[in-house]
């Protein structure tokens, strides 16, 4: 079994990630989905959770030996990205959506430099958008974008192309073709349901279903 498939075994342990190609679920987007994941549910179990956040800490010392520090994309990545920057004693800083209504006005919170090498580090990575908002963010602070590290992402083509076209590095423990693919392994999906899976990948913002 490989890495990426201990990982998914994992979410699947930790009831982070559910499959139901028969009855879909509806993401906030509107989208309907055969597939959910909430890696927030990891947090709550110590023992998974120390595993994901080892695992993180050394892909990023691995991908990314340079960086100066880690930034969380909130409000999902703020404590994955803490634990990280914990785990290799690096400055730790987090992003908001927007800049905050009140007070400072802050949208990036904690300290920084014009010109550190920072890491992005995210709970999952769907589209990529707002992943890559956040990326603009950071640069136009003055900051240097080595990558991103995320727990997990759907592979969706179009999320391929938006980090290919900024290039930023993306890499994950765990993707959706690995968590599929071990959930037929593990007999919780037949080939039909495994061909639903696959091919709501392939265009999920305009799949309906099964039906």
């Amino acid at each position: 079994m490989t890495d990426a498939h201990v990982t998914a075994e994992k979410l699947l342990q930790a009831g982070a990630v559910r499959l139901s190609p028969g009855a879909p679920f509806t993401w906030a987007s509107g989208w309907k989905s055969p597939i959910y994941c909430d890696n927030r549910r990891v947090l709550s179990q110590p023992y998974i959770r120390d595993y994901i956040k080892s695992e993180l800490s050394n892909l990023v010392f691995e991908r990314f030996p340079d960086a100066d520090a880690i930034a969380g994309v909130a409000t999902a990545g703020i404590a994955w990205g803490a634990l990280v920057a914990d785990q290799l004693k690096l400055p730790f800083l987090y992003v908001r959506p927007k800049p905050k209504e009140h007070g400072l006005g802050n949208q990036i919170e904690g300290s920084f430099t014009e010109g550190q090498q920072v890491v992005v580090l995210e709970d999952l990575v769907s589209t990529g958008k707002s992943s890559l908002q956040v990326v603009d963010v950071l640069r136009a602070a003055g900051m240097v974008v080595q990558g991103m590290a995320a727990i997990f992402q759907y592979g969706f083509p179009e999320g391929s192309r938006r980090f290919e076209e900024t290039g930023v590095p993306l890499f994950s423990l765990t993707d959706y073709a690995h968590l599929v693919e071990l959930a037929g392994q593990k007999g919780q999906i037949g080939e039909e349901e495994r061909a639903v899976l696959l091919k709501w990948q392939e265009d999920p913002a305009n799949w309906t279903g099964v039906s």
